[in-house]
């Protein structure tokens, strides 16, 4: 299901961060919501406990339990990561990006935007139809 190259490189982000699967209790459950018969008769559900911090998840995203095995354990180790690295970690840099983009713009900027709209709209009208051209 999952690709084995994927499998690697989180198997080896997860031994850069110091996880070992022992440290990792691991239980399958029944999910809810959509999937029909087959959520309700196998447990897919994945529910991870990293035993030396006490960090827990429970992923059900997707019908098949491997799919969920595998995002179970890059969410654990995205929550490690967090805790660990804090401000260096992906998802505090992924969250100041979305940040600064959506920051309001400064005055200066605002100006030099609405000058560049001006100047191509300029351009965009003397491209425009001249009457009395067809006779």
């Amino acid at each position: 299901m999952v690709n084995k190259s994927k499998e690697e490189e989180l198997a080896g982000r997860m031994r850069s961060l110091g996880i070992k699967e022992e440290d990792i209790a691991e239980k399958f459950l029944r999910s809810r919501g959509h999937g029909g018969q087959n959520v309700n008769k196998t447990s897919t559900c994945v529910y991870l406990k990293h035993l030396p911090t006490g960090i827990e998840v429970k992923v059900q995203q997707e019908r098949s339990q491997a799919m969920n095995r595998f995002f179970a354990r890059r969410l654990l180790a995205d929550k490690i990561e967090e805790m660990l690295l804090g401000e260096q970690s992906r998802v505090r840099q992924q969250i100041e990006k979305i940040r600064r983009q959506k920051r309001k713009r400064s005055k200066r900027a605002k100006e030099k935007m609405l000058r560049d709209k001006q100047h191509t709209a300029g351009k965009k009208f003397l491209r425009g139809r001249v009457d009395g051209a067809n006779e």
